[in-house]
């Protein structure tokens, strides 16, 4: 008999919520972490030590599923991971030597208890447990067509999906259901799935999303970030490859490629923003990427000026990189503070058209009578960029010249982002020069697309089979996008972020 003893249910917490509506940062999408094999009882304790580290992924929900010999176990929580499974008796509550592991940031459904991972569903050949990263194109399509069959959904999230798509599979073996139900859904994903005898993982056939592979001791780790393995002292092995399903069992470790091949197309908002700096993400540095950004936003956008200050933290390497390349000295110009929860007071709206900052602080002593170079990982709707340019030049700066480490952001994402439609992203919507005056900047640059190929370390794009995804910026949206087309032709139109069920 399984059962879910540690299922808390909390008040509802929106995602409205945890942001403030004048952010306009790019939201992250979710992170994912599996062990197989631990010793004793250690598997939870050491997937919530991988989550933690994948923190920055998802900040609204978290949760946890571990199997032994007598049945699963999981929790789910509002909040951050430190908070939900940071107690000594995490082992005592979900024991087992197996588990896997998801931190949430809503990019379809909302913010309830019932859409935290994973998910889990008791099939005929017994239970497995799901966690999902990324957005399915297609899954308005799918959901409509399974209810239409008969099936009963518990959630509004795309990854429940999956598990019915699992369960109808006419296979009989549950590898072969779980890649059944692969070969129907599009979109950018990484998933780790949790069955009683075995852990599985899987990439989307273009690598959009990343998942790594690594050994602690005799186990085996799944995780969205090589960030997680450094955490829980793991050694990577390698990166999950594009379309590969990884079965991890008693008899070891074996790749299944059931999908034609296809050129790896990985996203590089992962390298932009979404990854951590110290994170390898396919072989490729993000730190260094970072910083060779900011090599090229130098070398493409150079100006006159006294200091280069970072919007922090991840404008950092960035800046870095083009003081080194430009020899401008680099400032810590402005503090961030990181000790604002979600629960923090927000200040009235009339206070925060006035300015008020609680997360970034302009650092006077090094800003003022300074001509600035502030460097930014990428401008979204520019509402935080005002409020910043404005802070630093309250700081006495003399000059202030915007420089966007990313090429501007042209087009929304489907794929695992929350980004605001197309009308609302300032370089879709203006001119280079209409963005420098709404922006009250003395000069503005992004890097271009080619700058950005060029510190992945290709030579630029090849337009005719680009090497990364890249749609936010050309537009080229490397799959269909199956609801989309239904929304746009007007039969069963639905939203991006769907929420049938608002909870009380």
């Amino acid at each position: 008999m399984r059962s879910l003893p540690h299922d808390i249910q909390p008040p509802v917490v929106h995602r409205e919520h945890f942001r403030d509506a004048d952010d306009d940062r790019p939201r992250l999408e979710c992170g994912v972490c599996g062990v197989w094999g631990a010793e004793k009882d250690e598997a939870s304790g050491i997937v919530a030590l991988g989550l933690h580290a994948l923190q920055h992924r998802g900040q609204e929900a978290c949760g946890i599923a571990s199997v032994n010999a007598e049945r699963f176990h999981t929790e789910r929580h509002m909040g951050h991971v430190g908070e939900a499974f940071g107690g000594t008796d995490l082992a005592k509550r979900m024991p087992g030597p197996a588990a896997v592991g998801h931190t949430r940031y809503s990019t379809a459904g909302g913010s309830f208890l019932r859409n935290i991972q994973p998910m889990f569903a008791d099939l005929d050949q017994g239970g497995i447990a799901i966690a999902h990263n990324g957005n399915l194109t297609n899954f308005h399509y799918l959901r409509n067509q399974l209810v239409g069959e008969g099936s009963i959904f518990q959630s509004t999230s795309d990854s429940e999906v999956i598990l019915h798509l699992i369960a109808r599979s006419r296979k009989a073996k549950i590898v072969d259901r779980f890649i059944d139900a692969l070969a129907r859904i599009e979109g950018g994903y990484a998933l780790v799935a949790q069955t009683r005898t075995k852990m599985i993982g899987a990439r989307d056939p273009l690598g959009i999303r990343p998942l790594v592979l690594g050994q602690i001791g005799d186990a085996w780790v799944l995780a969205s970030e090589t960030c997680a393995l450094d955490t829980i002292g793991a050694t990577f092995v390698r990166d999950v490859e594009h379309g590969e399903v990884i079965v991890i069992d008693h008899e070891g470790l074996r790749s299944i490629k059931p999908f034609q091949t296809r050129a790896a197309r990985p996203c590089l908002f992962e390298y932009v923003y979404f990854s951590r700096p110290d994170s390898v993400v396919n072989g490729r540095s993000v730190y260094g990427v970072r910083k060779r950004m900011g090599h090229g936003l130098a070398l493409e956008h150079a100006v006159e000026a006294d200091v280069v200050v970072p919007v922090p933290d991840s404008g950092v390497p960035a800046a870095l990189g083009y003081a080194e390349q430009s020899g401008i000295p680099y400032e810590m110009g402005i503090i961030r503070s990181h000790y604002l929860g979600r629960t923090f007071i927000q200040p009235s709206q009339g206070a925060r058209q006035k300015g008020v900052a609680m997360k970034h602080s302009p650092n006077r002593s090094v800003i003022e009578g300074k001509r600035v170079v502030l460097i930014d990982d990428s401008i979204v709707r520019g509402t935080t960029s005002v409020k910043l340019v404005r802070a630093v030049r309250a700081a006495g700066a003399t000059e202030v010249h915007l420089r966007s480490a990313s090429p501007p952001i042209l087009y929304p994402d489907f794929y695992g982002i929350d980004m605001p439609e197309r009308d609302q992203l300032i370089a879709a919507n203006k001119t280079l020069e209409e963005m420098r005056q709404y922006l009250e900047v003395d000069s503005l640059g992004f890097l271009s697309v080619d700058g950005l190929y060029k510190a992945m370390g290709e030579t630029g794009r090849n337009d005719a089979m680009p090497q990364f995804t890249d749609h936010y910026f050309t537009g080229d949206y490397p799959t269909r996008l199956v609801d989309r087309e239904i929304e746009e032709g007007g039969r069963d139109a639905v939203s991006r972020q769907l929420s049938l069920l608002v909870s009380a």
